[in-house]
């Protein structure tokens, strides 16, 4: 089995978690992690054996040794590091969103083609067994034609103020996830976004220029009427739940609880709360994207989530934004055709 060595560039807690994984796959070699607070890498790296930390991220593109790099640096970084890594040849594993711009996105792809090298975006719930059996199902004809698709994700606790700030807002931070979705279970583009936002949570988030619930409505290229709803806080748990009607039946997946357990008494009727957060919900899928990952490369297969796929999610985020300031509906045009691996 040949070695796949990687430099792994952002050490936050996605970094962390990207690595954790990546240690337990059979022929990976993490060589060196890049952080700008490198000390503070450091003292978490000391239980990763052998792993060089550095704050500057071009000693790893500049490793020949290296095949591949992960980047979970900050959003704003991707596009420079991409298109640098590409130039190197390395393979590329990128965080989503790629960018915030639509614009320098296409330009991180061209970079990409032009160097025949391997992208993939991180969208970990393609690699969960439930979405997965969602997106089987449809493709295979079981249900008919898709007719309506309802995605809900709310996350537990909103983020911090300071977070929000930077992260491009509720559609490309955590949104964008939803818009995959839709597409990956659909297997048809969005052509058109209808969104409409409030501030029902946090005025902090208001004042950082973000709403904290959403209702998205989207049209898809095959007829089909999707309804995404999104909050930043839902006091019971993570919510994520799916269900896609059509014209021979429906699919519905549910919430994932620590226990299937059910608990009938005289005063009611019990279950578990819902997984905590996306790092335990998601704990399996974040494990197989990483593992698709290197089998891509090792295997020469193409990757399971595109450069493409990354640019039409934040196309459909960028049409809410526009949605929701003009409250009316967005047509998306599609890009130039970028050859992706």
């Amino acid at each position: 089995m040949k070695e796949v060595v990687i430099g792994l560039i952002g050490a936050g807690r996605i970094g962390q978690l990207h690595a954790e994984n990546l240690a337990h796959l059979p022929g990976v070699k993490i060589k060196t992690i890049s952080d700008l607070f490198a000390e503070h890498a450091k003292k978490w790296a000391k239980k990763m054996s052998s792993i060089h930390v550095v704050s500057n991220y071009e000693e790893i593109l500049d490793d020949p040794e290296i095949d591949a790099v992960f980047v979970c640096s900050p959003t704003d970084t991707h596009v420079p590091i991409i298109q640098k890594a590409a130039l190197r040849g390395k393979h590329i594993f990128c965080e989503k969103p790629i960018s915030f711009s639509t614009e320098e996105t296409e330009a991180a792809l061209q970079a990409v083609s032009k160097a025949g090298v391997k992208l993939q975006v991180g969208f970990n719930r393609r690699f969960d067994k439930n979405f997965l059996k969602i997106h089987e199902t449809v493709q295979n004809g079981v249900i008919g034609e898709a007719h309506i698709v309802k995605i809900t994700s709310r996350d537990p606790e909103p983020p911090p103020v300071e977070y929000i700030k930077n992260s491009g807002g509720l559609f490309f931070d955590m949104a964008i996830h939803d818009f995959d979705i839709a597409r990956f279970v659909t297997g048809s583009e969005v052509t058109e976004v209808y969104a409409c936002g409030a501030n029902l949570i946090d005025p902090g988030i208001k004042a950082a220029g973000d709403i904290d619930t959403a209702v998205i409505t989207l049209t898809f290229a095959n007829g089909a009427i999707g309804l995404i709803d999104n909050s930043r806080k839902a006091v019971y748990g993570y919510d994520q739940r799916v269900e896609v009607f059509g014209s021979k039946g429906s699919i519905t997946i549910e919430n994932e609880r620590p226990t299937s357990a059910e608990i009938s008494v005289e005063g009611g009727v019990y279950k578990d709360k819902v997984k905590g957060f996306f790092l335990e919900r998601y704990q399996e899928a974040y494990a197989l994207e990483s593992r698709s990952f290197i089998d891509a490369i090792r295997y020469s297969q193409p990757v399971a989530c595109t450069g493409y796929d990354g640019l039409q999610a934040e196309l459909i985020a960028k049409a809410a934004q526009q949605s929701l300031a003009t409250g009316q509906p967005v047509k998306i045009g599609r890009p130039a055709a970028v050859h992706t691996r």
